[in-house]
This record gives structure tokens, sequence and C-alpha cells, in this order.
């Protein structure tokens, strides 16, 4: 009875720690959580959002008009930050339906013009 127990007790400590191991592993490895995972799901749809309304001819149309290329505006849409494209994206969704391309070009050209005076981008002749 005695080397039954024994052998049961050096049989368990083995399983317990092989068990532990994956755990060790997985928490050196940074897993990612749920949390983060649905934060880059949302970052993602926040800039398809803004890259559909920026894909629009009247859009583009307008954006030449005030000086500003489509593709600078695309990489600046790129260079956001997931809270800046979020807020970008909800103020797009709050918009009217006849305001929707005034207010875009207007949220684009703040977003432009801080950028320029920052001196991350050299768009506008006028901020220098």
């Amino acid at each position: 009875m005695p080397y039954l127990r024994r052998y049961v007790a050096m049989l368990l400590i083995a399983v317990l720690a092989l068990g532990s191991l994956p755990v060790a592993a997985a928490q050196t490895a940074g897993l990612v959580s749920t949390q983060s995972a649905l934060q880059a799901d949302t970052a993602a749809s926040d800039r398809e959002r803004i890259n559909d309304v920026l894909a629009r001819a009247d859009v583009q149309d307008q954006l030449l008009a005030q000086g500003v290329s489509v593709d600078q505006v695309k990489d600046r849409v790129a260079a956001l930050s997931d809270a800046e494209a979020r807020e970008m994206a909800d103020r797009l969704d709050a918009m009217p339906a006849g305001a929707g391309v005034v207010g875009a070009l207007f949220a684009v050209f703040i977003i432009l013009l801080v950028t320029d005076i920052l001196g991350l981008t050299n768009v506008f002749p006028f901020t220098r």
C-alpha cells in the first residue's frame, strides 16, 4: 500500500508540473486579450469607413478643389491613431445626410492643418 501511495504521489506531481508548463508559456508569450482584438477590429472598420467616404468622387473633387491630393489624405488616414480614426468615423456617422461631404472635408482639412502646424507634413504653405 505505501508503494502505491508513493507511485500515485509521484504521478500527480509529474502531471501537475507538466500541466503548468503551457500556462507559464502562455503568460510569457504575450497572448492577445479579447479586448485588444476587438479594439483592433474596430480600428480597422473605422479606417475602412473613412476610406469609403474618401473614395467617393464628390469628396475627391472637393479635396482637389482645396488643393489636397487624395493620396496625401489616404496616407494621413493610415497614419491616424486608433482614437483619432474612431473620432473621425464617429463624426462621419453623426453628420446629417446632406452635410456628410462638407463635414468630412472639414474634418480632413482640420486634421491636415493640425499635422501641418505640428511639422509632421508639408501640405499648406501658409502654416510656415
